[in-house]
């Protein structure tokens, strides 16, 4: 340990020089290319041929297998020999606790791992908190995520598909659907458009960039980036999108086809949720528009996600294991496996099926139903080949909606209590938020 101590100590001071050569580089007009050739010499005596600098302490391995999230190349300290301090002022900076040092950090993943291959040490999990991709096993036999067809939902077939329905809500949590209304040609715009967001220039893309979850409409990364301490192999479009009179003129204008793609997209997919809405609470024995009438004015929220490649996939997650606080997700995927859900007790590969949403119960739907049904564990992995998009629909209720399980499915004498006591919606989002993504789900701080 006390070698280790005086390498770290040696690299900071190390580190803390190159900073003073770089500067000293920007404002000594002809001797600046001495200076910056004596930074470089110097950590070539470190063995770092590729002039990496530790941007933060994540491990108490010897240095030089420390994986850095910034590289020396980075620092905006000069540029061809003059200091820039316009630019500067405009360039994001990270300040690290232990040296104080200023480095550039780029907003986006999708930028920040252009050209990279290793993975920063700032997106690294815990050993105990690691994917453990070998031992996910596959959608099939007893782990099989139920396909539903829902081309009778309005015919004969109405009372065996409610029946299946409410089995998958039951003992899955997660179901698919196909012959689900919403026409092929708009799920391949849809997604061909969130291809051609996160492929736009860097400068285009952030106009739509906020760390501010109170915004209706914006681009971020991971998950929280003010509270997280492990960020997520992730950058996200989130998009409020009920009514979509009050939300589209905030949407991003390029691709020039945005809105009216994703706005047909949004319609589209409200009427399967409202369809579904009407079958889950006949599954439940309540009246067809029960859970429609909890929800107060309605919510709908949607993101982009992207997922880009990653050199070490088995480090990190695309999202952790999660519930959704919502009521229900409608999520739809392109052709590359990422989704794993948990069943018995093992995580489990939900492969892409064309032209199919997969459905999964959100935690507002567990607490109507008196925990009947239940919001199940997921998480979004990544690969080290392609990048993957994704696009989950949030059905919710308004803010001050008040939920709580449905009085019909409460029988005290029965030994069937309410499970929960009620809430505003408002309050149960501020909770889960606020704790970020974790495996214990908020609704416990919520039982009665």
């Amino acid at each position: 340990m006390a070698g280790n101590g005086r390498q770290w100590s040696n690299l900071m001071h190390l580190a803390a020089a190159v900073v003073r050569m770089k500067v000293r580089a920007a404002m000594c007009g002809k001797h600046g290319e001495n200076a910056r050739t004596t930074s470089e010499q110097l950590l070539r005596r470190q063995g770092e041929g590729d002039y990496r600098v530790l941007a933060n302490r994540k491990t108490t391995h010897p240095f030089w297998k420390i994986r850095p999230s910034v590289r020396y190349a980075d620092l905006p300290l000069y540029m061809d020999g003059e200091l820039q301090p316009q630019k500067q002022s405009k360039i994001p900076q990270l300040k690290t606790k232990k040296t104080g040092m200023s480095m550039l950090t780029k907003l986006l993943l999708t930028d920040l791992v252009s050209g990279v291959n290793y993975v920063p040490s700032n997106y690294i999990r815990p050993l105990s908190d690691r994917p453990n991709l070998t031992e996910v096993g596959k959608s099939e036999g007893s782990n099989l995520i139920p396909v539903i067809d829902l081309q009778g939902l309005s015919g004969p077939n109405h009372s065996d598909l409610i029946t299946q329905i409410g089995l998958a809500c039951q003992d899955h949590g997660f179901f698919q659907v196909k012959n689900h209304g919403v026409p092929e040609k708009m799920i391949e715009n849809v997604l061909q458009i969130a291809r051609e967001f996160f492929r736009l220039p860097e400068s285009e893309r952030l106009k739509n960039y906020s760390d501010d979850p109170s915004k209706t409409t914006r681009l971020s990364t991971s998950f929280n980036v003010k509270t997280e301490k492990v960020s997520n192999w992730r950058d996200f479009l989130r998009l409020h999108c009920y009514p979509l009179q009050n939300y589209v003129h905030e949407w991003p204008a390029n691709p020039p086809s945005f809105r009216e793609e994703v706005a047909e997209y949004c319609s589209s997919v409200r009427g399967l949720v409202l369809r579904l809405l009407g079958a889950i609470s006949e599954s439940l024995g309540l009246e067809t528009d029960y859970i429609d009438n909890q929800l107060g004015n309605h919510g709908q929220h949607m993101a982009m996600n992207y997922y880009p490649p990653c050199p070490e996939p088995e480090l990190t997650y695309g999202l952790p294991g999660h519930t959704d606080p919502n009521l229900i997700t409608i999520l739809l995927q392109d052709d590359v496996p990422g989704l794993q859900v948990l069943h018995n007790g093992k995580w489990v590969a939900v492969n892409p099926i064309p032209n199919t949403f997969i459905i999964n119960i959100g935690d507002q739907m567990q607490v109507i139903s008196n925990d009947r049904y239940k919001s199940v564990l997921h998480r979004a992995v990544v690969n080290s080949d392609k990048e993957r998009i994704s696009i989950p629909t949030f059905y919710c209720p308004s803010p001050d909606a008040l939920i709580g399980p449905a009085p019909e499915l409460i029988d005290d004498e029965d030994n069937r209590p309410a499970v929960y006591r009620k809430f505003t919606y408002q309050e149960f989002y501020d909770k889960f938020w606020n704790r970020g993504l974790a495996t214990e789900c908020c609704l416990d701080m919520f039982k009665a």
